[in-house]
C-alpha cells in the first residue's frame, strides 16, 4: 500500500513538473511575443511617417510645378497684354497728330479763302494747295495695328504627369523587420529564420544574409568570415550546413520592381549544441542520490542542460517513465532517486535554438554507494587499475623527474581519496586486502592535510593494520589517538559503514560480520573515502553493494 501512494506521489510530482514546465515555456513564448510586437508596433509607425513623408513630398513637387507653369503663363499674358497696348497707344497718338495737321490746314485755308487782298491771296493760295496736296497724298491707317485676341500658350504638363503617374507607382519596399530566434527553431546544422513586412508594398523576392559570428575575429576586419545569400520568396527560410552551437548573424532585404529595400536589422541565431560527454569516472552515487557530471563538449556556452532518466525496477522491468530535470545551470547535477533500482541518465544541452541530442546513455544503481578514486590525490607511488578500483604500491625505486606532484596529491602517506556523493544518509563500502599488507583505511575532509599521514590529524579516521614478528596489530586513528584494541583474527574483507545522522564510521570483518570498531564523530562537513598502503602491494576496493544488515543496526 506504502509503495502504492509513494509510486503515486511520483506521478504526480513528475506530471506537477511537466506541467510547470509547459507554463514556463508558455511564458517565455508569450514574453517574446510580447517584445515581437512592440517592434512590430514601432515598425509599423516607422513606415507610415516615412510612406506620408513620401506622399507630401510627391504632392509638393506637383503644386510647385504647377506653380511655376501658371507663374511663367500669367508672365507671358502680362507681356502680350503691354505690347498690344503700346501699340494701339501709338496708333491714337499717330491719329491723333493727322487730325490736328487736318484741322490746321483747314483753318488757314478758310482764312486765305476770306481775304480781300488779291495780292495777299495769291501769294498764300499756293503753298497752302501743295500743303493740301501733300497732305492728301499721306496714307492714314485705319485699321487695328494689333490683334485683340490674346494667344493660347501650349501648356507642356508632361513633368507634372510623370510625378502624378509616380505616386501612384509601385515604391521600393519598406526594410524587412526579422523576427527574434523563437525557441526549438533550430538544428544542430540548421536555423528556421521569419521575417516580416508590415507595410502594402510589393514584394517579389526576398534575400537573406548570414554568416558566423567569429568570437576572437580581429578589431580591422582582418579576418571577416564568409558572407552567405539565400534567394526566397516567403517570409521564412530554412538555413543549412550550419556549424553546431554556433551565433551567426543574419539580415534580409526585399526586392521589387522599383529597387531593393534597406537591409532589415542584423539579428543573432544560434544552431542548436552539440550532445554533452558525461564523465563516467567522476559520477558517484547512493541509494538516495546521484551526481551527474558532465563536459559541455561545445566552445560557445549553452543556457542550462536537461537531465532524463528513467528506472527499471530490481527484476529489470522498464518502469516507461521518463523524468526530465530542466535548467540545469552547470555542468553537474545531484539527482534525488529511489532506493534499489537501476536508472538509465543521459544529459542534453539547450540553448535558444532547443535542446541536443542525448548524450551516451550510463547505468546508476541506487543498491549502494558508487564512488571512483580521485586520481589527482594520489601519491606519486601508486598505480589505479584500469577499472579504477585497485591500487598499487610498487617496490620499486622512483627517479625524482617521476615524482612529479599534483597540487592536490598526497605527499608524504602513500594515498589516494575517493570520490564519495556529497550526501547525508548512510553509506558503506568494502576493502579487500592481502594478509602482508600494511594499510590505512577510513575517512577524510576533502582538506585534510597532504603532508600528514591518515588518521594522524584531526581531518581524518582510519584504521591502520601493522605487521610485527609476531602478530598484526590493528589501530583506530584520529587525531594520532587509538584505543586499545585487540583483532585476534585478520579481516580480509573489511565493510566500512558511515552514518551522517547518527555521526558514526564502523569497521566490520565481513566474512565473520564481526564489528571490529566504531568512531562517533559529528562531521562538520561531507567526508571522503581514504586509503594509504605503508607497505608495497595492492588494495580493491568494492562499492555500489547493497549494505548488509549487521553494519547499520
Amino acid at each position: 500500500m506504502d509503495m502504492m501512494m509513494m509510486m503515486m506521489m511520483c506521478l504526480r510530482r513528475e506530471t506537477m513538473s511537466w506541467i510547470r514546465n509547459c507554463l514556463q515555456e508558455k511564458v517565455a513564448e508569450m514574453e517574446n511575443f510580447a517584445g515581437h510586437l512592440e517592434e512590430i508596433f514601432l515598425t509599423v509607425e516607422e513606415n507610415f511617417g516615412r510612406q506620408e513623408q513620401h506622399l507630401e513630398q510627391h504632392y509638393n513637387d506637383v503644386l510647385q510645378t504647377l506653380s511655376q507653369r501658371y507663374d511663367e503663363r500669367g508672365a507671358g499674358l502680362e507681356e502680350e497684354k503691354k505690347s498690344k497696348l503700346e501699340s494701339l497707344y501709338n496708333q491714337l497718338l499717330a491719329c491723333g497728330h493727322a487730325m490736328d495737321a487736318s484741322k490746321e490746314l483747314i483753318e488757314t485755308a478758310q482764312e486765305t479763302y476770306r481775304c480781300h487782298d488779291k495780292r495777299l491771296f495769291l501769294k498764300t493760295v499756293m503753298p497752302i494747295i501743295k500743303r493740301t496736296e501733300a497732305f492728301a497724298k499721306e496714307e492714314v491707317e485705319l485699321t487695328l495695328s494689333t490683334n485683340l485676341e490674346f494667344k493660347t500658350p501650349f501648356a507642356d504638363l508632361s513633368g507634372v504627369k510623370t510625378m502624378m503617374d509616380s505616386i501612384n507607382a509601385v515604391p521600393a519596399p519598406s526594410a524587412p523587420v526579422i523576427n527574434p530566434q523563437m525557441p526549438n527553431s533550430a538544428t544542430q546544422t540548421s536555423l528556421r529564420v521569419c521575417w516580416s513586412l508590415f507595410s502594402d508594398d510589393t514584394v517579389e523576392y526576398y534575400e537573406l544574409y548570414y554568416r558566423p559570428v567569429l568570437e576572437d575575429s580581429p578589431a580591422d576586419g582582418t579576418c571577416t568570415p564568409h558572407e552567405s545569400k539565400v534567394k526566397v520568396k516567403e517570409t521564412h527560410c530554412t538555413v543549412t550546413d550550419l556549424l553546431p552551437n554556433a551565433q551567426y548573424e543574419l539580415w534580409v532585404t526585399a526586392t521589387n520592381t522599383t529597387g531593393i529595400s534597406p537591409a532589415s536589422e542584423k539579428a543573432l541565431y544560434m544552431t542548436v549544441p552539440s550532445p554533452p560527454v558525461i564523465k563516467q569516472k567522476e559520477c558517484t552515487s547512493c541509494p538516495e542520490a546521484a551526481l551527474i557530471r558532465w563536459e559541455s563538449g561545445n566552445t560557445n556556452p549553452v543556457d542550462s542542460y536537461t537531465v532524463e532518466l528513467s528506472g527499471t525496477d530490481t527484476d529489470d522491468t522498464q518502469s516507461g517513465i521518463t523524468e526530465s530535470i530542466v535548467a540545469v545551470p552547470t555542468c553537474q547535477c545531484l539527482i534525488q532517486l529511489q532506493k534499489g533500482r537501476r536508472y538509465h541518465i543521459s544529459v542534453r544541452a539547450v540553448n535558444i535554438g532547443g535542446p541536443s541530442d542525448k548524450s551516451d546513455m550510463i547505468s546508476v544503481s541506487t543498491k549502494g554507494s558508487f564512488f571512483y578514486l580521485l586520481e589527482d590525490t594520489a601519491h606519486p607511488c601508486l598505480s589505479i587499475s584500469e577499472d579504477g578500483f585497485t591500487i598499487f604500491y610498487g617496490d620499486e625505486e622512483l627517479p625524482i623527474s617521476a615524482m612529479a606532484l599534483d597540487d592536490n596529491a598526497f605527499t608524504r602517506c602513500v594515498a589516494i581519496l575517493g570520490d564519495l556523493i556529497p550526501v547525508r544518509g548512510q553509506h558503506y563500502w568494502e576493502v579487500e586486502v592481502d594478509e602482508g599488507l600494511e594499510f590505512r583505511i577510513g575517512v577524510a575532509y576533502e582538506d585534510t592535510e597532504r603532508d600528514s599521514y591518515l588518521g594522524a590529524n584531526s581531518t581524518s579516521w582510519c584504521m591502520r593494520h601493522m605487521l610485527s614478528s609476531s602478530r598484526h596489530k590493528y589501530e583506530f586513528l584520529h587525531n594520532g589517538w587509538s584505543p586499545d584494541l585487540r583483532i585476534t583474527v585478520h579481516p580480509v574483507r573489511i565493510g566500512v559503514a558511515l552514518d551522517y545522522d547518527r555521526g558514526t564510521l564502523s569497521f566490520f570483518n565481513v566474512h565473520l560480520e564481526q564489528h571490529l570498531h566504531t568512531f562517533y564523530c559529528q562531521f562538520r562537513n561531507y567526508v571522503h573515502p581514504c586509503f594509504s598502503l605503508d607497505n608495497p602491494g595492492a588494495l580493491t576496493v568494492h562499492n555500489g553493494i547493497e549494505a548488509p544488515e549487521f553494519t547499520f543496526i
